[in-house]
């Protein structure tokens, strides 16, 4: 597999990544509540790299035979992340500091990055329609290793991204309470905001 194609799938990915979304959303609004954002950003990872298991091991082709399983799971994700969203509002309040947030808070988190993330339709579809684009058919790795590649370079960079942005924001804002609660606020509400476009987007399609 070219390099090349390495490279320029790594940078188109960033440029998606650095998109502002529910996974924005979530380590900034969940990032602020846990000891740090290596939890939210770990369950992100896992997620798309379950995304790229089933990409690689042949989910596109389940979709093209069966796309109601795209519709179910657009629904569950959308409502996912509503109900997550909704959380995130309610509780940013009073956000805890790192040093109050309960010992199982940090697994709490990492499951849900993996739900965020794994149930994210957008983010199959991207790596459907995405990863394909990028690959050789005549290289000699096969097609599987060569998404598995780009899928991997994805998940990398996703998570150097966000623990950056989580970083920077918890040593920002853990100074700013009150930005920390608009920050929070508006995180739920963006998650909100997705899960209702996805519900709307599955019943008008």
């Amino acid at each position: 597999m070219a390099v090349s194609s390495v490279v320029a799938f790594w940078a188109v990915a960033l440029l998606l990544i650095a998109v502002p979304g529910a996974d924005w959303a979530f380590v900034l609004g969940s990032g602020l509540r846990a000891r740090s954002a290596v939890p939210a950003v770990g369950g992100l990872a896992l997620g798309y790299a379950g995304i790229t298991a089933g990409v690689a091991g042949g989910a596109g082709v389940l979709l093209a035979r069966y796309p109601a399983v795209l519709g179910w799971l657009t629904l569950v994700g959308g409502c996912y992340l509503i109900w997550h969203g909704a959380r995130t509002f309610a509780v940013s309040a009073a956000p805890a500091p790192p040093s109050a947030a309960p010992a199982g808070r940090g697994r709490e988190v990492l499951v849900k990055g993996v739900g965020v993330s794994a149930l994210n339709p957008k983010g199959l579809l991207v790596f459907l329609a995405l990863l394909p684009q990028f690959t050789d058919p005549r290289s000699a790795w096969p097609l599987p290793a060569q998404l598995g590649l780009l899928g991997a370079v994805f998940v990398v960079t996703c998570t150097a991204f966000y623990l950056c942005l989580g970083s920077a924001a918890r040593k920002i804002l853990l100074a700013r309470p009150a930005a920390a609660r608009v920050v929070a606020r508006c995180s739920g509400l963006g998650m909100m905001a997705v899960g209702t476009a996805l519900l709307v987007e599955r019943f008008l399609a």
